[in-house]
């Protein structure tokens, strides 16, 4: 297995996007510690009796990333997963105090928790070495109206990746970024069951279909894997050709 006693961290892993990427590197041998925000992994109804879980109420806390970080140990590969819309809990991300929050969220909070593991994930000696992987998403690529402060801090994502590759690729750390489309979790799940909301997204899909939380496993684990040892700094779309169209 290509990832074999490998050391994985992935923020935001007990649904989802998370969850899916999270069981993918588990059966691929990998050791898995996902966060939650929530105490324990008995506060969940999914089975997460194959994951470390360490609690990280908010990528909003300073400390709490830190806490993380300083009781992790060692890892080789970081997936800075965690978030969500601000939009998806009655917030006007308009307002300068919301906007500020969700570039905190996605964007501060994803740094300073790959900062804070930099020399770990520099000594890693996994062929292609250290591995960071942010997730974006269309708003990484497109201004979507209704979330701006999520838009800005995802679209940070993809600078901060190309600068965390230019500068620490000497450090044997190599950094890129998956920008998914529309996927069906829970999150989003309201929204696409409701009447008239999916359709115009299945129609811009050349692949004419929703994305699921398992089809974006594979481009992360392929990220990390020996076959992407010489690619760093990279956005890969994984939108079912959401972005390509015309």
């Amino acid at each position: 297995m290509e990832h074999e006693g490998a050391r994985v961290l992935i923020t935001g892993g007990t649904s989802g996007i998370g969850a899916a990427i999270a069981a993918a590197y588990a059966a691929d041998g990998a050791s898995v510690t996902i966060t939650g925000t929530r105490g324990g992994p008995a506060d969940y109804d999914e089975d997460l009796s194959a994951y470390r879980y360490l609690q990280l109420a908010s990528m909003e806390d300073a400390a709490a990333i830190d806490t993380v970080a300083a009781t992790v140990g060692e890892v080789d590969i970081l997936i800075n997963n965690a978030g969500m819309s601000m939009m998806a809990v009655g917030l006007d991300e308009w307002e300068p105090d919301v906007f500020a929050r969700a570039v905190n969220m996605h964007l501060v909070g994803a740094y300073r928790l790959s900062h804070a593991l930099k020399d770990r994930l520099g000594a890693s000696k996994r062929r292609g070495g250290g591995v960071i992987t942010g997730i974006g998403s269309m708003s990484s690529l497109f201004g979507i109206e209704a979330v701006p402060g999520y838009g800005a801090g995802k679209t940070g994502l993809l600078g901060l990746t190309r600068a965390m590759a230019v500068a620490w690729g000497r450090h044997n750390i190599r950094a890129n970024v998956l920008a998914l489309g529309m996927i069906e979790t829970r999150m989003t799940k309201p929204a696409l069951d409701y009447p008239g909301f999916a359709e115009p997204f299945v129609a811009r899909t050349p692949l004419g279909r929703i994305g699921q939380a398992e089809d974006c496993a594979g481009p992360a684990l392929f990220l990390s894997s020996a076959a992407a040892s010489f690619i760093t700094g990279q956005t890969l779309a994984v939108d079912g050709g959401f972005s390509i169209q015309g």
